[in-house]
């Protein structure tokens, strides 16, 4: 069966040849039927399992949909390139190529499909290169945003998000937490924002900076209903404690069910290493200063 359909794709490319071919009374490839004869290559050579030669008869039906300025399909093209590398396991290449596709995407006009390869490509490269993949849901959401699709690109903000927390890039995290909450405040979800309160303060404290973590509550006043929120009070106690060094005060809080269950934020409690089932510890950071400490998950 395989050696069937490998036949059958080698045949597809033959005539894919011979459509580009000019002579004396050809003056002009066929551009057209050869991207056709290599879009069909590609399919034989996928269904015998043969990643590299599907490949490159994606890669060649690119380039004659570009060369016949169907930027659209020249977009699909290369995207499937892509997931045939994906297949035989080099992500950083795929990437590469879904990348290329969501940029023709763009040109031609088509920004939902753009962002929805980014994602995809943010989805491949996530566990082995969550950098890149932080990058690939930022632009997601940038796209998103530009289109005023302010709901899908909160929700790949909150994709890099957890991924900042999980690197401990702590510093970008907080800004990416704070971009989702203006998203949501604007959007006027405000039980959402008062969860990113909740995530802005814990990314503030591992970052050893009350002053910011106190600031970001007190400037949630603003946010209709969080004053007298059960969020607001709960973050109230913990800094409370924070700041006194009462480290029952800040167990009670982080081991409370709000702290424990916030399973659909996008900055779990267990990744920041605060109110997880397991337990939460106060340590004196700066003995020399007025008492900082860091809450933090023992692992």
């Amino acid at each position: 069966m395989a050696a069937q359909k490998i036949n059958e794709g080698l045949e597809h490319l033959a005539k894919a040849e011979k459509y580009l071919k000019t002579g004396f009374l050809k003056w002009k490839p066929d551009y057209d039927s050869a991207a056709s004869e290599y879009g069909k290559a590609a399919v034989a050579f996928k269904n015998a399992k043969q990643f590299e030669q599907a490949k490159d008869a994606c890669l060649r039906e690119a380039v004659a949909h570009e060369n016949n300025r169907a930027l659209f399909h020249a977009a699909k093209a290369y995207e499937q390139a892509g997931m045939m590398l994906k297949e035989m396991q080099k992500l950083p290449e795929a990437v590469q190529l879904i990348e290329k596709a969501s940029m023709m995407y763009l040109e031609n006009g088509t920004p939902d499909t753009a962002a929805m390869a980014l994602e995809r490509a943010g989805k491949l490269i996530e566990n082995v290169d969550p950098e890149k993949a932080v990058q690939l849901y930022q632009q997601t959401a940038n796209v998103f945003e530009n289109e005023e699709r302010l709901r899908q690109a909160v929700e790949l903000l909150g994709k890099a998000s957890r991924l900042l927390v999980r690197g401990r890039r702590f510093d970008e995290a907080a800004l990416s937490i704070q971009k989702e909450k203006n998203i949501y405040k604007e959007i006027e979800n405000y039980p959402t924002c008062y969860k990113k309160t909740i995530a802005q303060v814990l990314v503030h404290l591992h970052r050893n900076d009350y002053v910011a973590a106190e600031r970001c509550v007190r400037e949630s006043y603003s946010i209709p209903g969080f004053s007298g929120s059960e969020d607001c009070a709960a973050l109230e106690q913990l800094l409370e404690g924070y700041d006194q060094q009462d480290q029952d005060q800040v167990s009670e809080v982080c081991n409370s069910p709000l702290f424990k269950y916030m399973d659909n934020d996008p900055l779990p409690t267990k990744e920041c290493g605060i109110g997880t089932e397991l337990h939460c510890r106060l340590r004196l950071l700066r003995r020399q200063s007025w008492g900082f400490a860091a809450v933090y998950l023992a692992i």
